[in-house]
């Protein structure tokens, strides 16, 4: 049997899970699932991060010994997950005593192989991302988070890492797969060039970690010790699991967000290359989920609490969110609003609707027992349902063995459509009561019901607590998990079988009710200002809520409101990108009587070049804002086409003077 390995990061437990670990952690857990389904041997891993001096810090300012904070930490993670239904194979921690031996093992082996000496350390040091900074002559802000470091000087081991600069770029050149997404292989490629420096791999001012094994008062560096937990994990310096680790290692990938790459795409190979030990297949980075195009962060007051997702939403829709809202690889901006749409759009009316009225039909008129296929007559409009569903099942296959889990779930939502309009289309509801049209009618119900079917296998990766709720609605015998992506096929599966209890799988949310539950504190913010859902949904907390004939769920306001807003007409005559980001540009606009800076989330629908001298449409009157610690003096107006397709600008046929008043 083919296996699988996949990690998540092994988690720092300084602070309680956030939305970030739970992407990765879903992203994860999806793909396990969706490979076992395709008959692989999957070995699923996550974990904590345990040592290291923001552990000791963290406890000794809650008064706690760093192990009674792991504990406390490690446990919210464990049970953060198994709300979610995720369903990991191996949990390593970096304080269980198998880690210990295994990562001793392969600071020894670095040693012995002469890519670990003993020296001095003396430069600057980031805490919360136990990270190395260059050398300045003030603290520089740290690269990964931007907060101050600090001065350290002791007595190091270092790892040759400068040894390792040409067969790092080899490996980068022979498997240009080994770094995902591309751009992502770039960046890696352009640090590495650049030199390497060897890495301190020890301190002596730090009490809470793994001891060296070759001398007693220096532990082992935080990240050199949590990146043997891959190993660790699956049985590596365990006599007794050899075998387990054999089979498992080399990982196929492993799941990172993009601010650790470098730690598992430079350092890690390095390591592994030093102790004589395989490099792993991949290594893919995915991008943060953010709020008003900033990071997520504790200072900011702005991190989601996927305990309070997992209560207003539920598990699976949260999964379905996450994976369907960003290609994944792909920055993405985190909103209340989008989340709704999808319940309510996606699951409720597309995949909901479509499972319930097909089945209360099939109740009402067939006694709830399906009818068989060689009782239906086909027709064209079944046998092209037939092919299109074949289609879909090579792309979505295609699309998730790529990680595309946006596309590959978009393709499923052709078919629901398609399904969808074709139940419309032919009306079963009125064929009731014409006994003529009795086989046309059981031919509709069949046929949509065996797309549900195969549309539920696909989704259990992603939905497996909804997908099963749908699995024994239609009372097939077969274990749910028990089914082969690989394998599926039109049949004549659901026919003769007995329906479950029919019972909506997405309730319709609404989204007044959930606004007035939900207002107050919604994430993370340590005391600081209060976050509300009206302001993380990004709309008036005034504004008056939709009406029960507005069935689109669009607040509307009066001509008062409207009146308020200054649009003007703008010429960008300038556009670059913005550092460190995917998605921003930074605009100049001349307004007519005045030129303003504008941040816009526009970098991957539209060029540099493109923008400059084009007319556009720009809320003049908005109060300015920070965005990547840069000031934003306006917004711009833009249609939102498609998923995938990004927003495209508001303009104008007609020669228009700049600064003049949309009315």
């Amino acid at each position: 049997m083919k296996t699988f390995y996949v990690t998540t990061p092994l988690y720092y437990i300084n602070a309680q899970p956030h939305l970030g670990h739970t992407y990765t952690t879903l992203v994860a857990d999806c793909l396990s699932r969706y490979k076992r389904m395709r008959g692989y041997d999957v070995c699923f891993l996550t974990g904590t991060d345990e040592h290291g001096q923001n552990i000791e810090r963290a406890a000794n300012t809650q008064g706690i010994s760093p192990k009674v904070l792991a504990n406390q930490n490690t446990e919210a993670y464990r049970r953060l997950w198994s709300q979610f239904d995720v369903k990991y194979d191996s949990f390593v921690r970096t304080t269980d005593k198998h880690h210990y031996a295994a990562a001793s093992q392969i600071f020894k082996r670095a040693f012995d192989n002469g890519f670990i000496y003993k020296g001095e350390y003396a430069g600057w040091y980031c805490i919360p991302c136990n990270l190395f900074g260059p050398e300045a002559d003030i603290a520089p802000n740290c690269e990964v988070c931007n907060r101050p470091t600090e001065r350290v000087v002791e007595e190091s081991y270092f790892f040759k890492l400068s040894a390792f600069q040409d067969r790092l770029l080899d490996l980068y050149q022979k498997k240009p797969d080994f770094i995902n997404p591309s751009f992502r292989r770039n960046e890696v490629i352009n640090f590495v060039s650049s030199g390497l420096r060897d890495l301190s791999v020890s301190r002596t001012s730090v009490t809470w970690g793994i001891p060296v094994p070759l001398s007693g008062n220096h532990v082992i560096y935080v990240w050199f010790d949590a990146l043997v937990g891959y190993l660790s994990g699956i049985g590596f310096g365990d006599p007794k699991r050899q075998e387990e680790f054999k089979k498992f290692w080399p990982a196929q990938v492993h799941l990172v967000g993009k601010d650790i790459i470098r730690f598992h795409s430079v350092y890690w190979p390095a390591f592994l290359l030093a102790a004589g030990i395989e490099i792993p297949f991949k290594v893919y980075a995915h991008g943060w989920w953010l709020q008003d195009e900033t990071k997520m962060s504790k200072s900011r007051g702005n991190v989601v609490d996927p305990v309070q997702l997992l209560d207003h939403f539920g598990g699976d829709a949260i999964r379905y969110f996450v994976l369907r809202e960003i290609p994944f690889g792909s920055d993405g901006n985190f909103s209340y609003d989008a989340l709704i749409q999808r319940i309510n759009s996606d699951l409720a009316n597309d995949f909901g609707n479509l499972v319930s009225r097909t089945l209360k039909l099939v109740s009402k008129v067939f006694g709830k027992t399906f009818p068989e296929f060689s009782d239906l007559v086909i027709t064209d409009k079944e046998r092209e349902l037939q092919g299109q569903v074949t289609l879909t099942i090579k792309s979505y296959e295609e699309y998730m063995n790529k990680l595309s889990f946006s596309k590959a779930l978009e393709v499923i939502w052709d078919l629901l459509s398609q399904v969808n309009k074709y139940i419309t289309d032919s009306a079963p509801w009125k064929m009731i009561d014409d006994e003529s049209q009795r086989t046309n009618l059981a031919t509709i119900l069949l046929t949509s019901t065996e797309i549900i079917r195969i549309v539920t296998v696909l989704l259990s990766p992603v939905l497996p607590v909804s997908c099963s709720n749908v699995w024994n609605q239609l009372g097939i015998q077969e274990k749910l998990d028990q089914q082969r992506i690989d394998e599926l096929e039109w049949g004549n599966v659901v026919g003769g079988c007995t329906l479950g209890k029919i019972e909506p799988v997405f309730p319709r949310l609404d989204k007044k009710s959930i606004i007035k539950k939900l207002v107050g504190p919604i994430g993370v913010n340590d005391g600081k200002k209060e976050i509300t859902f009206a302001e993380k949904v990004q709309m008036p907390k005034d504004a008056p809520p939709a009406t029960e004939s507005n069935s689109s769920d669009v607040p509307r306001i009066k001509i008062d409101d409207f009146m308020k807003i200054d649009l003007r007409v703008g010429q960008v005559i300038s556009a670059e990108k913005v550092k460190g980001t995917d998605r921003l540009l930074k605009l100049l606009v001349d307004l007519g009587t005045e030129n303003r800076q504008i941040i816009a989330g526009i970098a991957q629908s539209y060029k540099e070049d493109e923008l400059i001298g084009k007319k556009i449409v720009v809320v003049f009157n908005l109060q300015p804002r920070k965005m990547r610690g840069l000031d934003s003096n306006g917004m711009l107006l833009a249609a939102s086409v498609g998923e995938n397709e990004g927003p495209v600008l508001a303009t104008f046929l007609e020669e228009v003077p700049n600064g003049a008043r949309l009315k």
